[in-house]
């Protein structure tokens, strides 16, 4: 897998506080890659690295295949979790500007914008004020100036941040669109359920390291527990020594449904052959952990538990 953004041994202290310490991150070209951790980790100040905002005190960045250098500030498109658009200025007047210093004429920003206006439902809004915005409409008009120049790395940082579900669901699609037409994007977040739908790999960080880094569903498989869930019918299915045990049952429309724990030295294969000698067995799978379960065990308790709701 090609890497399109590296950061190497990065090392960020403020008047004594260490922000980052020896972090180093692969960001692969044309995926999603999920920056995560708690508040006050370190991964807005990586961010704000990224985008030449802060140096750091030692490490470097490698953009496509280079150093980062100033010039490539203007391949980044960056959707900050402070948003900070003009309130007093006319929504498609503003877009422009913005557009325009990103490199874009004139003609191409306003045909950009209308395409993307139209896709958010917000063309009627053209001439109004910002401040006329609803907090949901705002964000809109700010994703759509961070994407309109088409970067090839795009960082949004909690992009879902004050949107309902439905817009959440809009926003999470326009983002699955943009990989898929090749952009790279680092997305920072809490929502550890839009974690597991959208990033292809993450990188979590915690005072100030990278404790832990992959792909989602390697990650995931690192921290299975042998839990599988089966739904069946048949005889009360007991444990046995050696192969599996049930730890939960319960019956639902006389259908059973338990959970086992398999024994190390047993296979998948094994197991469900030696069940369905046993039962009929309807549905069985992995009870993987979800990727919350996973951000908690590796930060510790629940003091730093991310946010559940789902977009």
């Amino acid at each position: 897998m090609e890497t399109f953004l590296s950061a190497r041994h990065i090392v960020k202290r403020y008047a004594g506080h260490t922000a980052l310490n020896d972090v180093g991150i692969d960001v692969p070209r044309g995926k999603i890659f999920g920056l995560l951790g708690p508040n006050g980790a370190g991964k807005t100040t990586l961010i704000r690295i990224i985008n030449r905002i802060t140096a750091p005190d030692a490490g470097e960045v490698l953009f496509d295949g280079r150093p980062l250098a100033a010039e490539d500030v203007m391949r980044i498109g960056y959707l900050p979790e402070e948003r900070g658009l003009y309130k007093k200025m006319k929504v498609g007047e503003q877009a422009i500007y913005l557009a325009r210093l990103k490199g874009l004429t004139h003609a191409e920003a306003k045909r950009r914008l209308t395409e993307w206006f139209e896709r958010f439902d917000i063309m009627p809004w053209w001439d109004k004020k910002l401040e006329e915005l609803s907090k949901g409409m705002q964000q809109k008009v700010q994703f759509i100036i961070t994407v309109l120049h088409e970067p090839p790395l795009l960082i949004f940082d909690e992009p879902f941040s004050g949107f309902d579900p439905v817009n959440a669901e809009r926003l999470k699609q326009e983002i699955l669109r943009l990989k898929d037409r090749g952009h790279t994007v680092i997305f920072s977040t809490h929502n550890m359920a839009s974690v597991e739908e959208i990033c292809d790999e993450i990188a979590l960080i915690d005072h100030a390291q990278v404790v832990l880094s992959g792909n989602v569903s390697e990650v995931k498989s690192r921290f299975r527990t042998g839990l599988y869930e089966l739904t069946c019918t048949g005889p009360r299915l007991e444990s046995e020594a050696g192969s599996y045990e049930v730890t939960a049952a319960h019956q639902v429309a006389g259908v059973d449904h338990y959970r086992l724990r398999k024994a190390d030295a047993l296979t998948n294969s094994e197991l469900v052959a030696l069940l369905a000698g046993r039962v009929e067995v309807r549905a069985f799978s992995e009870l993987l952990p979800s990727m919350n379960d996973i951000f908690l065990k590796t930060v510790g308790g629940a003091s730093a538990a991310p946010q559940q709701q789902k977009p």
